[in-house]
């Protein structure tokens, strides 16, 4: 349907595709574009694959918290939203790496009965695990495969030692 949404559009026709799930319409979608040429199968598929970053973005500025510093010089603000962008990505990468079990989901759904569904972690459950990691290591003694403060010393004047 093609219609006129005066509050955002103002006097531009916007076109309206209504996505139905047949067992539940709880699920119903709306999507709202102003683009008339494109079929409705083109225009889901877009919509389809924008929404992993429509995802990250909110995730960012939600969670990361991007957006959210109060920056004046024009460096600072060029600045402050990629480096929020890239930590983003650097949770989601130490994610990947180090921090998934697959125990998370099975453990994020028994903490939170409401997600019946989910089958995968969500950026949240990341930064949160990541969160954890980092204030156990503080408190935690030192790893067997790390060598002591002393011994760091002894090595470090050991090859001061054979450089003189």
């Amino acid at each position: 349907h093609v219609l006129l949404w005066y509050g955002v559009y103002r006097s531009r026709a916007v076109r309206v595709i209504l996505l139905r799930e047949p067992t539940a319409r709880a699920h119903d979608l709306a999507l709202i574009t102003t683009d008339h040429t494109s079929t409705p199968e083109q225009i889901v598929a877009r919509y389809a694959a924008r929404w992993a970053i429509e995802t990250t973005f909110e995730d960012a500025k939600q969670t990361t918290g991007v957006g959210e510093a109060h920056n004046r010089t024009p460096t600072a603000v060029t600045r402050t939203v990629p480096f929020g962008l890239l930590t983003h990505s650097l949770v989601t990468i130490w994610y990947t790496h180090h921090g998934h079990h697959p125990r998370d989901v099975t453990d994020r759904r028994s903490a939170a009965p409401w997600y019946t569904t989910k089958t995968e972690p969500a950026y949240h459950d990341m930064i949160t695990k990541l969160r954890r990691t980092l204030i156990a290591s503080r408190f935690r003694g030192g790893r067997p495969d790390q060598p002591t403060p002393t011994e760091t010393l002894a090595i470090a004047a050991a090859w001061a030692e054979a450089a003189a």
